[in-house]
């Protein structure tokens, strides 16, 4: 079978063509037999997709929504050119459409320092994948720190703000859900996340006025002991300096000058 020396029957076809095709042009044919046999070329290249990379193939699968068919041909790729950021890209979203969460990891992981420009890119897919896991705290510090790669990389404040919204942080997660929506204003998700950041200002807003509402109780209540106590006090000094007055010089004996006779 072909496969077994070509990457697929296709490929493996074209390239016999191609080599064929070769031949007839170093014997002594006519010129217009070469140029049938060179049309005849073109169309099976064509159709076996001759010329066309493992990662385009791979690509254009991907763009099919045939994940399971794109994989072998991404998987090439990254063998093919180790520094091609964007096959890493797309075989890390095809495992975790897969469900292969894992081998995204690895794959993104792989490629994370020498993705140059992609950096912001492939270390909030890299997010994603630990998010998927239900680790909120190791995708929040991927999604910061993409945006240190990349301050103006929108789907890196969406991932964050998800994490955030994970760990009961709303206000923080109202920050970035408006800075992700300022960065890409035709976001789907728009209005879904303005209903959200609405209603979570809302209640922010309400337990506010709950606050201050409580603390302007709570003041009242203090200055009305307080002059309770005041009045207490005033009233217990007062009560203090009458009985004073009513028993002033009680305290000394008096003389008694006249003579004592006892009949």
């Amino acid at each position: 079978m072909i496969v077994g020396q070509y990457e697929s029957v296709e490929s493996g076809i074209a390239i016999l063509f191609l080599q064929y095709y070769s031949i007839v042009l170093s014997r002594n044919l006519p010129e217009d037999m070469k140029t049938q046999f060179f049309i005849v070329f073109l169309i099976v290249s064509a159709a076996c997709g001759f010329g066309q990379t493992s990662f385009a193939k791979g690509q254009e699968l991907f763009m099919q929504n045939k994940p399971s068919e794109a994989l072998v041909h991404l998987e090439n790729s990254i063998v093919e050119d180790p520094t091609h950021v964007e096959a890493f890209l797309y075989l890390g979203i095809v495992y975790e459409q897969m469900g292969r969460t894992d081998e995204a990891i690895a794959v993104y992981r792989q490629i994370l320092s020498r993705a140059g420009a992609l950096t912001a890119n492939v270390t909030t897919n890299l997010g994603n994948a630990y998010f998927k896991k239900g680790s909120v705290a190791e995708a929040e510090r991927l999604y910061t720190q993409a945006l240190n790669a990349d301050m103006v990389y929108a789907l890196a404040y969406l991932g964050r703000a998800n994490t955030r919204m994970k760990r009961n942080a709303l206000m923080e997660a109202v920050s970035d859900y408006e800075q992700y929506l300022l960065l890409d204003p035709r976001a789907p998700q728009r209005r879904t996340i303005e209903r959200l950041i609405l209603l979570i200002k809302g209640e922010f807003a309400e337990a506010e006025r709950k606050r201050l509402v409580a603390e302007e109780v709570a003041r009242l209540e203090a200055e009305r002991k307080q002059r309770l106590l005041d009045e207490v006090s005033a009233s217990l000094q007062g009560a203090a300096g009458a009985s004073k007055g009513l028993s002033s010089g009680a305290e000394d004996i008096e003389g008694y000058e006249g003579e004592f006779e006892l009949e």
